[in-house]
């Protein structure tokens, strides 16, 4: 076997053209599985996906056997291989570390998988998870797409970009992603086995990526980028480097502060910057301390959104089960992790995702940092993209101008809070909301309510509040003032718009 699997291209020539020639893609494993099995499958019920693997025809059988060996972990009679494999030797996959022989059949060593997006179909490499595989996972695990990678994805702004950097590439699930828009894609990684399996993604997908082994911004210095992206090793701890794929071997959450930190001497001016990171939580009350100060010493641009608050028993549950270790090893490894935490004084880990812009003129950072955990509003590129717009809008936009605008309400819910009282239902609050936009929530009170339900891009705003207060028996100077605070925020939350 070779150091690293899948280190033959032409190997991986084959290997793609076998798949390819089986369906191996998500619509032919879509129709092989059905709608039910599938979908348990996608929320990790395995079995109803091994059953309709049984029960398909002939001309189904070698991509049955394909599914049962990436998918479901299953170990197969080496005839059935080798008619699933058309054209590649069962011997020549064993030796590329693509699959291994035990006393009871051919199993896989390598999780591949199709992955698609809106427009494209990809193969995708890595290394089976714990789920699928005897025993924990090695020390160079190489993991594959995940709840974390794709959330990701789904963030990076998609406007086209010359250069872009892939900051721990793993199996190479951003750069993917990043190929249909950006011309050069430097992807890095300290692992090499990683580099080895995004080599083998690239090269499956008609891909070529510049891969480069190494630390954080080392492969890449002196080196600026229009686009930078990053699904670090952001776990928390002691700086101990059990696995390579979550564990930095940097104490605590530093390597979180030292890719945020360094970030804009490797961005173009307006260049972007998009990762994941956890930060370090010693008082709830003041969560986004530490995360504070790393995006103001940066000097960038920066929307930082905290999807979740993990106290310290939650936090190192989820990383201990993740590794597949023996219930002693993880009972002991966990109890270590807590003393750890409690001797620092660590009360929680926030986690979320951290947008950073390069100003592209000389000016003051525009930093925002907020909690956003409900479900529906998760960041994705396009509301990147329109957060910084209108961040840009707001900026160079005075009060004159936004009341000689016509404004126009976005699609939102109005919703009202009420508490029964001796006179009935008697309302304690009402705030509008965005479907969909991240935090894109605004208390509102009867005037605010009625102003926002007014803005139709008929008539400008200045002309709408005197309304407004003639109906109301206020002063229109004095309304303006109270109103503008409100029209900014609702603008930056994409709740009103200016029409053109």
């Amino acid at each position: 076997m070779t150091a690293y699997p899948l280190a033959d291209s032409a190997l991986v020539d084959a290997l793609g053209n076998a798949l390819r020639a089986a369906d191996f893609s998500s619509d032919g494993i879509d129709g092989l599985l059905g709608d039910q099995a599938g979908g348990a499958l996608l929320n990790g019920t395995w079995w109803p996906a091994l059953r309709a693997t049984r029960r398909v025809p002939a001309d189904k059988q070698a991509l049955a056997t394909l599914v049962r060996l990436f998918l479901l972990g299953s170990t197969e009679p080496e005839s059935e291989v080798e008619a699933a494999f058309a054209g590649v030797a069962v011997d020549a996959l064993v030796d590329g570390g693509v699959l291994t022989r035990d006393e009871d059949g051919i199993r896989a060593l390598l999780d591949i998988r199709p992955h698609g997006s809106d427009d494209s179909d990809y193969l995708v490499v890595a290394d089976q998870d714990a789920s699928m595989r005897p025993g924990a996972v090695a020390h160079d695990h190489v993991l594959g797409i995940g709840g974390a990678s794709m959330s990701l994805a789904q963030a990076v702004i998609r406007t086209p970009a010359a250069r872009a950097l892939d900051l721990g590439t793993g199996c190479g699930v951003q750069a993917l992603h990043m190929n249909g828009h950006c011309g050069e894609i430097v992807a890095t990684d300290t692992n090499p086995r990683a580099l080895a399996l995004a080599a083998a993604t690239a090269r499956l997908n008609g891909m070529a990526w510049d891969l480069r082994e190494g630390s954080l911004f080392d492969p890449v210095e002196g080196e600026s980028f229009d686009l930078i992206v990053s699904n670090p090793p952001f776990v928390v701890g002691t700086g101990a480097q059990d696995y390579i794929y979550r564990d930095s071997g940097i104490v605590g959450d530093g390597v979180s502060r030292q890719l945020i930190e360094n970030a804009g001497s490797h961005l173009k001016p307006g260049g972007i910057a998009q990762m994941l990171a956890n930060w370090i939580v010693y008082d709830e009350d003041a969560w986004d301390q530490r995360v504070r100060s790393w995006v103001e010493a940066s000097g960038l641009d920066a929307w930082v959104v905290q999807r979740e608050l993990a106290d310290p028993i939650t936090y190192v549950s989820l990383w201990v089960s993740d590794a597949g270790e023996s219930s002693a090893d993880a009972a002991r490894r966990g109890a270590d992790w807590l003393d750890w935490f409690e001797r620092e004084g660590i009360v929680g880990i926030g986690m979320g995702s951290v947008t950073l812009r390069k100003p592209a003129e000389d000016r003051s950072a525009d930093v925002v940092i907020e909690e956003i955990t409900a479900a529906g509003q998760e960041v994705t590129g396009f509301e990147a993209q329109a957060w910084f717009a209108r961040r840009d809008f707001l900026r160079t936009t005075t009060d004159d101008d936004l009341l000689a605008a016509r404004l126009r309400t976005s699609p939102v819910f109005l919703e009202s809070q009420s508490l029964p009282g001796d006179d009935g239902w008697q309302q304690v609050g009402a705030s509008v909301t965005r479907p969909g936009g991240p935090g894109a929530v605004l208390g509102v009170d009867e005037v605010l309510t009625a102003l926002i339900s007014g803005c139709r891009g008929e008539v400008p705003l200045g002309a709408l509040i005197t309304l407004l207060a003639e109906f109301h028996g206020v002063d229109a100077d004095a309304l303006t003032e109270a109103a503008m605070p409100s029209v900014r925020e609702a603008i930056g939350r994409g709740i009103l718009f200016v029409v053109e």
